[in-house]
């Protein structure tokens, strides 16, 4: 059934609508708000960049660590500093592991680290091999001792 028209009320509704609340006139947020914000100031601050930049440093210049077999370009200029995958070294969603946790690789080995379709055994045994040669070189390098570098 097709109207021409809308449907006409013949008696009006029983009651109105709500009725809105008056602003007081010198508040300019609610209390909500206001504990909203005090939350927000108490949230502990995130390490910076600045603090790990040492150890991202530390990468420039060195050759590739990871020499993936195959893969590797072993060309200096266009080593970058690999972050670990592994959980182990704090790696989460979203979440980069440590900068403790980078060696020097070449683009190749990178992109193989991160994006390559090897197994993740594999992975982690390449990774955890650059890391071992790479903590002493860098210690030296950074002129820290051994424990506090990995």
């Amino acid at each position: 059934m097709k109207r021409s028209s809308p449907l006409m009320r013949r008696t009006p509704l029983a009651r109105t609508g709500f009725k809105r609340k008056e602003p007081k006139p010198f508040a300019l947020a609610d209390r909500k708000t206001l504990e909203r914000h005090s939350a927000m100031k108490l949230r502990i601050k995130k390490p910076t960049v600045a603090e790990g930049s040492k150890y991202l440093a530390a990468c420039r210049g060195e050759p590739c660590y990871l020499r993936v077999p195959g893969v590797c370009c072993g060309r200096i200029d266009t080593v970058v500093p690999c972050h670990s995958n592994q959980s182990k070294h704090g790696k989460g969603m979203g979440i980069k592991a440590a900068h403790e946790f980078t060696v020097p690789g070449c683009f190749a080995c990178h992109a193989w680290l991160d994006q390559g379709d090897a197994p993740r055994e594999a992975k982690v045994l390449v990774f955890d091999r650059a890391l071992g040669a790479w903590a002493p070189a860098r210690a030296a390098k950074m002129g820290i001792e051994m424990k506090e570098a990995a």
